[in-house]
């Protein structure tokens, strides 16, 4: 399909006159602290738990690996690891990230691999295979529904939960991303989240504890590792929960992670340009919280626009390109490197197509912005509004367009760094802002 955006010679003319605005640097500022020292934080909470307790020489012990880009989860993980290795257990990695990964074993691995987690580095096999067995069913208002967990899990003496503590970025509920969103969608593989995701996002809010504490009761959940990160995408806070205080704790832990989140400290704009999407920024591509490009009616927040333009696709996401159908205009770039087989998997598990409709396919960079230009209503050339972002996780640089300096020299935490320049593009129209070489994976 690659030739169908060969010729663009029909389209340079009616963008050729759309002059982009001039565009100055600033800085945005928020709370920063973070855990100097990740592995002795973690190996100290893990220790002041308890959770030894629990753990007999002998046992096998299933701990779960996120799909998540998670700001040292590897050194995590492997802290994890060698806590149950010296209790004498023998632990092991799982993917647990339902559908992710193309709903392939070897495509779960290598999402692992992306991030850092390997046997190598962890200590422990990694043992990765979308089986599942039929866990037992939950009754919603008089309808059963199965809930499923990995086999391997299963079959294990014992069950570690590892991950990251934050907002979602199609719902709202007292459990959102999280310890009980892992214990029924991750480890529950496809199958699973293919039956949590039934009616869609709106049920969320109750499902999630629903088949979460289903898991939890009829499953060997021996305890629960939860990260919370700061708005520099730094490990802020390392929790170590038992089986039964994973429901009575987490919700106040995830209204602790939403007063850390960044955001975009302008309210408003005409166009919002994302350098670049991806599963390590989140679940989404891009972070509905900060970008607003919400998918689903159950959410909300996020900076108010016309359009959204989306230059690039992370190397790490291998291909699965979420999010691209919340963008109006994205690059012929962007085209080439979705992996539509490995994209749409999610769309099918959890019900929702709207992040794998594509935008409109443009030549390059310049033509994208453009285009995403051209096209606001109400607003003229000169006076367009333009906020441009690296991504939806590293917040504390951004661009923005000449109209928005006297607005940022009045808001709280934003600094002006740089002069009124127009945006830098090479002969082939590529963006030479936040450049390949400089690019977050």
């Amino acid at each position: 399909m690659a030739e169908k955006f060969s010729d663009y010679s029909g389209i340079e003319p009616l963008l050729a006159d759309v002059k982009l605005p001039r565009m100055f640097r600033a800085t945005q500022t928020f709370p920063r602290s973070h855990i100097e020292d990740v592995a002795a934080e973690t190996r100290k909470q893990l220790i002041q738990s308890g959770v030894r307790a629990q753990i007999r020489p002998g046992m096998t012990i299933a701990v779960t690996g996120s799909s998540r880009g998670i700001a040292n989860m590897n050194v995590i993980l492997r802290e994890v690891v060698s806590f149950l290795k010296e209790a004498g257990a023998s632990p092991f990695i799982i993917p647990a990230m339902g559908s992710h990964g193309g709903s392939t074993a070897g495509g779960q691995r290598q999402v692992l691999t992306g991030y850092g987690i390997t046997e190598e580095f962890c200590g422990c096999p990694i043992r990765s295979s979308m089986e599942t067995v039929l866990l037992g069913e939950v009754n919603e208002n008089g309808v059963k529904l199965p809930v499923y967990i990995d086999q391997m899990a299963r079959e294990a003496d014992g069950i570690v939960a590892v991950n990251r503590i934050k907002p979602h970025s199609a719902f709202r509920g007292p459990y959102e991303s999280g310890l009980m969103k892992m214990l029924c969608i991750g480890l529950g593989k496809q199958k699973g989240a293919d039956s949590l995701h039934r009616d869609g996002f709106g049920t969320f809010a109750t499902r999630i504890p629903l088949f979460g504490n289903y898991v939890r009761t009829h499953a060997n959940i021996l305890f629960g590792v939860g990260t919370i990160e700061n708005a520099y995408d730094e490990t802020n806070r390392i929790v170590v929960l038992h089986n039964e205080e994973i429901p009575a704790k987490e919700p106040a832990l995830l209204e602790y992670a939403k007063s850390l989140m960044p955001r975009i400290l302008v309210p408003e704009t005409d166009v919002l340009i994302v350098r670049e999407i991806g599963k390590n920024f989140s679940g989404s591509g891009m972070d509905p919280n900060i970008t607003g490009t919400w998918s689903t009616p159950y959410g909300g927040g996020g900076i108010k626009k016309q359009r959204t333009c989306v230059l690039d696709l992370t190397d790490v996401s291998h291909g699965n390109g979420l999010g691209i159908g919340q963008a109006d205009t994205t690059t012929l770039r962007f085209y080439n490197k979705m992996d539509f087989m490995a994209t749409y998997p999610n769309a099918l598990t959890s019900t929702v197509f709207l992040p794998v409709k594509l935008a409109m396919v443009l030549r390059d960079d310049r033509m994208a912005i453009q285009a995403a230009v051209k096209t606001c209503n109400g607003v003229t050339p000169e006076n367009v509004r333009v906020v441009l972002i690296r991504n939806s996780l590293h917040m504390n640089e951004l661009y923005l367009s000449e109209s928005f300096l006297d607005q940022v020299k009045a808001t709280e935490g934003m600094e002006i760094v740089s002069e009124c320049e127009p945006l830098p593009f090479d002969a082939d129209g590529n963006l030479l802002i936040w450049d390949k070489e400089d690019t977050y994976e």
